[in-house]
């Protein structure tokens, strides 16, 4: 078994130290789906939903959820991201939501793509409840990581897809 980064020696969680590593650049790519019913997508998508612009609510959210990370994710490293973009696309029955964010730094930043992609769709359903309360939220992953140590991951290759 691998040897948990996160423990100390007797089991206590840790904040690693990054203070030895090189910098590179680093870039990480996250996906997530809401669905939701016709009529909820097709406000969305006219910009008529009842409580105004959903998509450039959600974008606006996804990227300022990824500035506070480290204050949401317990050892995370605050980081000082070079750039957050999210965008979406329109699917059958949902909404994509897709978060990429970079850094020239010593450690990922997978997490902070996939909060932003999470805060993003959190922020479509609260935008868009008043037309569907059913709405679902799912498969939020890891896309994509380029930098660091371990070089590139891509989801796809992992899975043998």
């Amino acid at each position: 078994m691998n040897k948990l980064t996160h423990l100390d020696e007797q089991g206590n969680a840790r904040m690693i130290d990054v203070g030895g590593k090189a910098e590179t650049h680093r870039v990480a790519i996250a996906s997530g789906l809401i669905r939701m019913s016709a009529e909820a997508l097709a406000a969305i998508r006219e910009g008529n939903a009842p409580k105004g612009d959903v998509l450039g609510a959600a974008r606006i959210a996804g990227i300022m959820a990824a500035k506070k990370t480290a204050e949401l994710i317990p050892l995370c490293h605050p980081l000082a991201l070079d750039a957050v973009t999210v965008d979406f696309d329109f699917e059958d029955g949902a909404v994509r939501a897709t978060a990429t964010a970079s850094l020239t730094g010593r450690t990922g930043v997978e997490m902070e793509a996939m909060i932003a992609t999470s805060l993003a769709l959190l922020t479509i359903y609260d935008m868009a409840k008043a037309l569907d309360k059913g709405m679902v939220i799912e498969s939020v992953r890891l896309i994509e990581k380029r930098g660091g140590k371990s070089g590139t991951w891509r989801a796809d290759e992992a899975r043998g897809a």
